[in-house]
């Protein structure tokens, strides 16, 4: 068993953590507040993953470097920079493969699904920051600096997934109350939907599999669904009655944008949910011989996770 250094203990790295304790490895999971789950093998550290030099302490001796860092929207061109220069720094201090956790926002408004060998040409602002991040990490395994690789999914959704989630917090209690949803797109729309436990899956098979570095790869992901049908099978898999999926006004969105930093911040990636937005996991399933879950079986779990936390609350 190894040692993996998690920088983010959000939705996907805790998951991250989870896994990898499960397996038997040393983890350490980093954090501002030192949050986590409270599992055997797993130390939450309080650290900021900009500071290079706490960083670098904490990674040595490890295998793996995971960045799972997910700074708020409406701060990524202040916050993302000094994060990636500092974790790339880690890495190449250290030794440690670095494994970046990507999304794709790095490719061009597709008109086919999305393959990790397209150009990255990106159409926002965000999405510029995260090729150049790419760029450079890749530049620096080029060099024979450090080993890198990026894992990049579509939408998440599944347990723990909240506020940042198009089917979170706005979504599935709305449905399981019997109220419909209020959708930021075009909801007949084909639509790629990532499973948060696919993604720590492919995370920690990229860290462990000699073959995963030097690229970019596709986190396994279901075939793409609409908005439309994933609240009717979703209401279907609990057993309740389809209140259905309604456009929010693009007006409207516009307009509250204007006083919520996560739905201005929305505005340049509309791209995404007016037109297909589909990905293509191909090459990561035929390398790695990992499949995604099954969608009903993901939408189940995800049910149930918020049937638990909704009786909790009440």
């Amino acid at each position: 068993m190894g040692k993996h250094v998690i920088a983010g203990a959000g939705q996907v790295g805790s998951e991250v953590a989870r896994l990898l304790a499960g397996q038997g490895h040393e983890v350490v999971l980093v954090s501002r507040s030192g949050s986590g789950p409270d599992l055997r093998g797993i130390r939450k550290v309080a650290a900021d993953a900009a500071d290079r030099e706490r960083m670098t302490a904490l990674t040595e001796g490890a295998d793996a470097l995971h960045n799972c860092v997910n700074p708020p929207y409406n701060r990524w061109a202040q916050d993302w920079p000094p994060i990636a220069e500092s974790l790339l720094a880690t890495a190449e201090a250290t030794g440690a493969g670095y494994v970046i956790l990507g999304n794709l926002y790095v490719y061009a408004a597709p008109e086919r699904p999305m393959r990790e060998s397209d150009p990255l040409t990106p159409p926002s602002v965000k999405g510029g920051i995260r090729a150049r991040m790419w760029r450079e990490a890749l530049a620096a395994h080029e060099a024979g600096r450090v080993r890198v690789t990026e894992v990049r999914g579509s939408d998440y959704f599944g347990p723990g997934c909240l506020d940042q989630a198009h089917l979170g917090d706005r979504f599935v209690p709305r449905l399981l109350a019997g109220r419909p949803v209020r959708y930021i797109g075009d909801p007949a729309q084909p639509h790629s939907w990532t499973y948060v436990p696919d993604v720590a899956r492919a995370l920690v098979t990229a860290a462990t599999d000699g073959r995963a570095w030097g690229r970019a790869w596709h986190v396994p992901t279901a075939g793409e669904m609409t908005a439309h049908q994933v609240a009717e099978r979703m209401c279907a898999l609990a057993g309740v009655p389809n209140p259905g999926v309604k456009v929010m006004p693009h007006w409207v969105v516009r307009t509250a944008g204007a006083f919520s930093p996560m739905l201005g911040e929305l505005e340049e990636l509309r791209y995404q949910f007016v037109r297909p937005f589909v990905l293509d996991s191909t090459d990561f399933q035929a390398t790695f011989g990992v499949a995604p879950t099954p969608m009903d079986e993901a939408l189940a779990a995800t049910v149930a996770w918020w049937r638990e936390r909704l009786a909790g609350a009440a």
